[in-house]
């Protein structure tokens, strides 16, 4: 097998958005066989509700793309036809959450369900709410298969929060770390916003006046029964999926002890560069698996036990309870005293 493509335990993703990109190079006269060549998927795999890939078999697809089209607005055609109910009980959870700001919140949350290209997180500030893209240009693939996922991830971002909120919903600003490429007013044309260049960060930015408003969908009982599934899923994908699972399951069997990535890459007999770079390729890091494992244990330990918060932030590694209730209000958007009295 070629070392493009993915083990069996990491497809884990139905197919929808390699049919999505697939549809958009049709359309210029590209043959799906040669947009899909290297990727182990055949044409009639992609629209196959039984079929599984993964993340790195997606990218080959986008590098096959950005070898085969000529045309720039490939990557925001993408995104604009990736509506969140191609997204399964990732996509359904989201649109039916009970406001914009818990739509940010789950997005993050829930987003290893999304065939995640890339890393995204969310910060709401007095005035304004910001996506930001921290390891955007920080994978093995090229810079242009990089950046294509990037102008993709975009513009999901955009479409998806006009699936949930029901009306064009466009944020006030995107700022991007790169210089302007030529085809720059194709930017504006699918973000609907001013879009800035050679910026200290990728971000997408909201006026803050929009959280608090209640998507079209919102239902009260079916956004927890579906968020209760997504907790679901999200758990079975980390204990399962190469090497993120292996680490997943290596912190939860001595909870209460955060070894270091060295320390963890030693015990599976592969340098700490290994493991970085098989992580990255599964879309995750360290530091993201060790955040998912406190998270579940704190969870845990908050359900199950009577222990005070001082005792829980101790057996996490967290160096005071302030820090750890700042843990909690991201991780779940709920005060330590709410989690209790659930």
């Amino acid at each position: 097998m070629s070392s493009k493509l993915s083990l069996p335990n990491e497809r884990v993703h139905a197919p929808y958005k390699i049919a999505a990109l697939v549809e958009v190079l049709a359309e210029q006269g590209i043959d799906p066989a040669q947009s899909l060549k290297g990727s182990g998927i055949e044409p009639d795999e992609i629209y196959d509700a039984a079929v599984l890939t993964s993340v790195r078999q997606y990218a080959t697809v986008c590098s096959n793309a950005v070898a085969l089209s000529s045309d720039p607005a490939t990557p925001f055609r993408t995104g604009s036809r990736l509506h969140l109910s191609a997204y399964g009980m990732y996509g359904y959870a989201l649109m039916s959450c009970l406001s914009l700001r818990d739509y940010f919140r789950l997005g993050v949350k829930y987003h290893r369900l999304a065939t995640p290209t890339l890393t995204i997180a969310w910060t709401e500030y007095s005035d304004r709410g910001v996506w930001t893209f921290p390891d955007a240009f920080t994978s093995n693939q090229s810079r242009e298969v990089q950046q294509f996922l990037l102008e993709q991830q975009f513009t999901q971002h955009v479409t998806h929060l006009q699936d949930v909120a029901g009306k064009s919903c466009p944020p006030v600003q995107a700022n991007f770390s790169y210089p302007a490429p030529r085809y720059a007013a194709i930017y504006e044309e699918y973000l609907c916003c001013p879009c800035a260049f050679d910026q200290e960060t990728c971000e997408l930015i909201y006026d803050s006046s929009i959280l608090d408003h209640k998507p079209q969908l919102a239902h009260l009982h079916t956004a927890a029964l579906l968020q209760e599934t997504c907790d679901r899923l999200i758990g079975q994908a980390k204990t399962s999926i190469g090497a993120s699972g292996e680490v997943y399951q290596f912190l939860m069997r001595n909870p209460g002890e955060f070894p270091s990535m060295e320390a963890v890459a030693s015990a599976f007999n592969m340098t700490s560069r290994t493991l970085r770079r098989r992580l990255d390729a599964e879309g995750t890091s360290f530091v993201t698996i060790v955040d998912d494992v406190r998270r579940s244990l704190a969870t845990e330990y908050l359900r199950t036990t009577k222990m005070s918060g001082d005792d829980i932030a101790m057996l996490l590694g967290f160096s005071d309870t302030a820090n750890f209730r700042r843990a909690l209000k991201r991780w779940t958007g709920k005060s330590l005293t709410e989690l209790r009295a659930l």
